[in-house]
Parts: structure tokens; C-alpha cells; sequence
């Protein structure tokens, strides 16, 4: 099967990134260096394409209900232009994908979901449809997804668009225009600094791209996308969050409202949490200068104790760091533990997370 291409697939080659294929899709991994582009968004603005990213219309008298039974926050908090993170578990509380998902209107809302599980979250919905009075709709073709993230993000946006971004909350969002072209632009990121998401036709895509790249912009790929949300412990589907770890598991429990009422996934969470985890998502710091990857064991002694889910040398704070899933009475920060790197152990201890919180004014 061909790999398939952003909107924006002939932007990134004529300047000049290295494509790589992600989840089938070919994709920027980096443009002048991960390490470059990472400090660019941390110090000043980046700009990334995430267009691979699927997008589902969920419209209808019962698009609220129907949300509210798929997924573990609760929408009925969600005023109109507002959005929220939530995961979306099988009848075992196990992780199908996280998300976001919009409030447009009163009986209309908007998911955003992972790329390598577009097709799979689709039919999983379409599936539980049943008797909810709701059309569902695949838009993830017709919708590009920008993101401008760092601390001049406002700045800079703010000289193509109408819309008051210093009104705009996080997790807020506003029907308007960048450059005349219209855009939801969403207070929202993945990288643990301030930013905007600008979900856009996919014909706009590259006059705005390239409108920012103009205004000084530094292009970002994949690799700072990832060692960006690492370090603010933002889970990356497939290595923290899969169909074998529950909410609790990976410490994203503050996003399950049991109260709420019945969602897919409810009794098992709610005996899970009664009863605790097993395992914990913890961070971790390399006591060398070895880095661990995803899929390293975690040992202590000699019992295998768990698997590294990610890891890098962390750009910011300049030494190697990841996050582990590990045996729960082994997740106590300070805890001494060693990585199998190549069949040679590594010393590393449990450390707080996230690694890296951004100041605040």
C-alpha cells in the first residue's frame, strides 16, 4: 500500500526535511535538527504539521449521549467552544486511543483521534452507535491540522488573524480566519508550551504553512514533536497508552469520571481503581549517559520489573530521561533500577514528572 501524503508533503520537501514513513504516512521527521527545532519551540515559536492526525464529525439531538457512553471525561461539562482530553476504552478498560474531542455546537461536536488508529476508531464508534439518534462522519481528508506552539506563538499569530488571541483560555477555540482563510483555532498543543492548533481546509494548508515559515518560523518534524512532549510526560499512543494499559495505569486517571454515569469501560475502571494498579507509568533519569528506548526492560535485582515506554536525552534539562510502565510497589521516586541496553545494564532511578513544566507569567 502507497504511503500517504499531508497537504502540505510537497512544502516539507522543498525545504529540504527528512521524510520518514509514520503509521503509513510519509511524514517530516526533522528539518535542520531535532535538537535545533526542539529549543526553537521552548525559547521562541515552531510550527509543525499534523495533518496525518483523523478528525470525526459526530452531529445529532444525541451527539452528547453518544460521546458521553464512548469515552471516559465527562462532555457534558463542555460548553460550546470549548474542548477537552479524554481517553476511549474497550468493556475491559483497556486504552483504544486518546483524543480530543470539541464542542461545535449544542448537537455537534468534532473528535480528533490518533493517526494510526483513524480506521480502527472509526468502525469501534460506528459500531457502538446503536440506538443514539447521531450521524458520524470521517472529515479527516478534508481538514488539515497546523500547529504553532512556544512562547511567541501569540505574537505571531496574531498578526494574520482578527480573533483576540490573548481572550482565547487553553483548551478554548474560535471559528475565525489566518490570512482571510477560514480556521478553528484552538488554544491546544502537544509539546508543554503555550500554542495554538489551526485545523484548516486541506486547500489552505500550504499558503498558511508557508505564510508562517515567511514570518520566521522555525519548521519542526516529528523527532522535537516527540522529545518536547516526553519531557512535559505527554503519552504518546503505542508507547505509553495501548490496548494493554487502562487510564490508571499510565497516571491519566484525573481523566476518568466514574460519576458521570455508564461509559464503555466503567465497571473494570471502577473495579481497578478500588482495588489499585499493579503497574504505574513512572519517569525516570539514566545515572550514565546511556539512553534507553521503547521496549527496554527495567530490572531491579534480578527481577524483570517492567518495560521503557520512551525515552531520549532530554534537549532541555541535558541528560537522558524516559518513562517506564513498571511493577507498582517499585515506582517510589528515588527507586534504584536498572535498563537492559543490548543486553547491558544500565543504573537509572525513578524521578518526578513531568521532567519539564513551563513558567507561567
Amino acid at each position: 500500500m502507497a504511503a500517504k501524503r499531508t497537504p502540505l508533503y510537497d512544502v516539507h520537501v522543498s525545504s529540504q526535511a527528512k521524510v520518514i514513513d509514520f503509521h503509513g504516512w510519509e511524514m517530516p521527521v526533522q528539518y535542520q535538527g531535532i535538537v535545533h527545532e526542539h529549543h526553537a519551540v521552548r525559547k521562541n515559536v515552531g510550527v509543525f504539521d499534523v495533518s496525518h492526525m483523523g478528525e470525526f464529525l459526530v452531529e445529532g439531538p444525541d451527539a452528547e449521549a453518544f460521546i458521553q457512553h464512548m469515552v471516559t471525561n465527562d462532555v457534558t461539562r463542555l460548553s460550546d467552544g470549548r474542548a477537552l482530553y479524554t481517553l476511549m476504552t474497550d468493556e475491559h478498560g483497556k486504552t483504544l486511543d486518546d483524543l480530543l474531542v470539541y464542542k461545535l455546537e449544542p448537537h455537534r461536536f468534532m473528535l480528533v483521534v490518533n493517526a494510526g488508529n483513524i480506521q480502527a476508531d472509526y468502525e469501534w464508534i460506528a459500531e457502538h452507535q446503536g440506538h443514539f439518534d447521531v450521524k458520524l462522519s470521517d472529515i479527516s481528508a478534508e481538514v488539515a491540522l497546523i500547529a504553532l506552539q512556544g512562547p511567541d506563538a501569540t505574537r505571531v499569530l496574531q498578526a494574520f488573524t482578527p480573533l483576540p488571541l490573548d481572550e482565547l483560555k487553553p483548551f478554548s477555540f474560535s471559528i475565525s480566519q489566518v490570512s482571510q482563510k477560514k480556521a478553528l483555532i484552538s488554544r491546544t498543543g502537544y509539546t508543554g508550551e503555550d500554542g495554538f492548533e489551526l485545523y484548516v481546509s486541506a486547500a489552505d494548508a500550504a499558503h498558511i504553512f508557508k505564510l508562517l515559515l515567511d514570518a520566521g518560523v522555525t519548521p519542526c518534524g516529528l523527532g522535537a514533536r516527540d522529545t518536547l512532549r516526553l519531557e512535559a510526560k505527554l503519552a504518546l499512543y503505542g508507547n505509553e497508552l495501548s490496548r494493554d494499559v487502562t487510564p490508571y495505569e499510565a497516571g491519566l486517571g484525573m481523566f476518568v469520571k466514574l460519576k458521570k454515569g455508564d461509559f464503555i469501560g466503567r465497571d473494570a475502571l471502577a473495579a481497578q481503581k478500588e482495588q489499585g494498579v499493579k503497574r504505574k507509568l513512572v519517569g525516570f533519569r539514566m545515572d550514565d549517559k546511556a539512553i534507553a528506548r521503547h521496549g527496554y526492560e527495567v530490572l531491579v535485582g534480578d527481577d524483570v520489573v517492567g518495560t521503557v515506554t520512551s525515552g531520549t536525552l532530554s534537549p532541555t534539562l541535558q541528560f537522558p530521561l524516559g518513562l517506564a510502565l513498571i511493577d507498582a510497589t517499585r515506582a517510589e521516586v528515588g527507586q534504584q533500577l536498572e535498563i537492559d541496553i543490548r543486553g547491558k545494564r544500565h543504573p537509572a532511578h525513578v524521578i518526578p514528572t513531568p521532567f519539564y513544566k513551563r513558567h507561567q507569567s
